[in-house]
């Protein structure tokens, strides 16, 4: 017996295999038919996102507190002006006064981080609804990509990746200058040394699972049993790779949180445990 397909619903003969033309594509009206909360994802991304760039852009433009002997806000280092608080990188040259040293250096971190990956799928996602979600229309009619401007500067990822890795040295170095006292001897060691060795550590596993550094280790190999060193090299970043978007958010709060730690030591408002 043969039956017929209700109207409207897009199903023709072709199913029965007797020759007919492929069924369309149902047209569904509803911007997505999800029933759960998808939304939730995009506006908590908004939200830490602003929040972020909110409070550095606050500290940045702030030019104070960001010295307490031994220690220096991850937001202001490398500061390379004469007028700099501190000693704990050379002065390169003398910049107007009204200018905070943070401007200097933030575009490396801050191109690092807007051309990553990860976080264009994020703020792609949650600002520009590019989409919003899986499974959910997106408001958009044409996508060009990655061709044109302003988006076309996301293809300098790598060379902010390469720029990023001599700021972990820095911030590196700091970590470890923070194992000095206020006379300057070693054999210091207070809750900021621990906070800065934090953020310096989460700062490399940022950057070692990025994906331009899976790229720069392995991609190009075409046989990986005549390079073994850099095929277990490549093994290990793409292990880290797995989690780069945990060690984008978490170190992202990290240096937050550092500079937030360095801002009350300087202001007075807390005191800096020792453990000796």
């Amino acid at each position: 017996m043969t039956t017929t397909a209700p109207r409207g619903t897009g199903a023709t003969s072709a199913g029965r295999g007797d020759g007919g033309p492929a069924p369309r594509r149902a047209a569904i009206a509803a911007r997505t038919l999800r029933t759960d909360r998808w939304w939730l994802q995009p506006l908590l991304t908004v939200v830490a996102l602003v929040a972020f760039v909110a409070y550095s852009s606050f500290r940045a433009f702030q030019n104070a507190h960001y010295f307490s002997e031994p220690y220096i806000s991850p937001f202001y280092s490398p500061c390379l002006t004469t007028g700099c608080e501190g000693d704990t990188f050379p002065e390169l040259f003398t910049g107007p006064s009204w200018i905070s040293p943070a401007i200097y250096i933030l575009v490396v971190p801050l191109g690092f981080r807007l051309t990553c990956y990860y976080y264009r799928k994020a703020y792609y996602r949650s600002f520009w609804l590019s989409p919003p979600a899986c499974a959910v229309a997106e408001p958009h009619r044409r996508y060009t990509g990655e061709t044109r401007l302003p988006l076309l500067g996301q293809n300098a990822h790598r060379y902010f990746f390469y720029l990023g890795l001599l700021f972990n040295v820095v911030l590196t170095y700091d970590a470890v200058l923070a194992f000095r006292d206020e006379t300057g001897a070693w054999g210091h060691m207070g809750l900021g040394t621990l906070v800065l060795l934090a953020n310096a550590a989460l700062l490399w596993l940022y950057s070692l699972s990025c994906h331009s550094c899976r790229h720069v280790v392995g991609g190009r190999l075409n046989s990986f049993s005549r390079h073994p060193l850099r095929y277990r090299a490549w093994t290990l970043v793409s292990r880290l790779n797995g989690r780069h978007m945990q060690f984008a958010w978490i170190s992202l709060f990290g240096v937050a949180l550092a500079d937030l730690y360095v801002l009350l030591l300087a202001t007075g408002t807390i005191a800096d445990p020792r453990f000796f």
